[in-house]
């Protein structure tokens, strides 16, 4: 895949567009791709996480055409920051797993089923990143479907848990829920596009057993009892120091994970 533009849409399947947010960081990767999702012949258009509070990148969207609904993936500022902008100036109900998020329209519920823009959309709580993680499934987005995976799936490295308030225990149901959903391809909110949702979903879960491991022999070094910090000073060595921040949310989730 070519590298992201934040100039214009870009195809990422049948059914969706999406266009990179001027907001590239340490945990962003490149950005946030806003996603645009309609069917061919459909007048309207949904919109996944519109992202961070950029004006030339709202009006973008805007041109994708008539914005029927707006759908969040999870809280975090990155994605939901021009949310209520972005409702003030297309009248679009904005709709997420968090009521705070939620913009003229009401709390999305697990398992519905939305029929927008052309399109079949099937909502899938999976919490592990955020509490309120959710995901989009496109059942039919080609022949093996597609799923939007906010951050729950990167298209580049693998997520962060913003314990406490996401939990490995969650995270790896999650995942499960996700691998059940075959090989569709995995529209990201960071990084690349990716084929094969199932294949992604086990290579998550072998990477979160082997830091599981890890966490194990350096609490057999350090003492049961060790602290966050100087597992984290083990475990994640090396680090860029701009996301230790993240490495150390991590330990404390596997932590809580293996302690019970």
């Amino acid at each position: 895949m070519k590298e992201h533009s934040t100039s214009a849409l870009r195809r990422s399947t049948d059914l969706t567009r999406f266009r990179l947010a001027p907001n590239p960081g340490p945990m962003s990767l490149e950005g946030t791709n806003s996603y645009v999702i309609a069917a061919e012949a459909a007048e309207g258009c949904v919109i996944v996480d519109p992202g961070p509070l950029d004006e030339p990148h709202l009006r973008e969207l805007g041109r994708a055409g008539n914005v029927e609904l707006v759908l969040i993936t999870h809280r975090h500022p990155d994605h939901t920051a021009a949310a209520a902008r972005f409702h003030e100036l297309t009248g679009a109900p904005v709709r997420a797993l968090d009521p705070a998020h939620c913009h003229g329209g009401g709390q999305l519920r697990d398992g519905e089923v939305i029929q927008a823009a052309g399109v079949e959309i099937r909502v899938l709580a999976t919490p592990g990143h955020t509490s309120d993680s959710g995901c989009f499934h496109l059942p039919d987005d080609g022949a093996r479907g597609s799923v939007l995976t906010g951050d729950t799936i990167l298209g580049r490295g693998t997520t962060v848990l913003e314990y406490p308030d996401g939990t490995l225990g969650d995270y790896l149901i999650s995942l499960d829920r996700l691998e059940a959903l075959g090989p569709a391809t995995v529209l990201p909110a960071h990084g690349p596009v990716l084929p094969q949702l199932d294949v992604v979903c086990r290579q998550y879960r072998q990477h979160r057993l082997e830091r599981l491991d890890q966490i194990r022999a350096a609490l057999r070094q350090l003492g049961s009892d060790a602290g966050i910090a100087a597992v984290a000073d083990v475990v994640y060595a090396d680090v860029d120091p701009s996301v230790r921040p993240a490495a150390e949310n991590s330990v404390a989730a596997q932590l809580q994970y293996l302690r019970g």
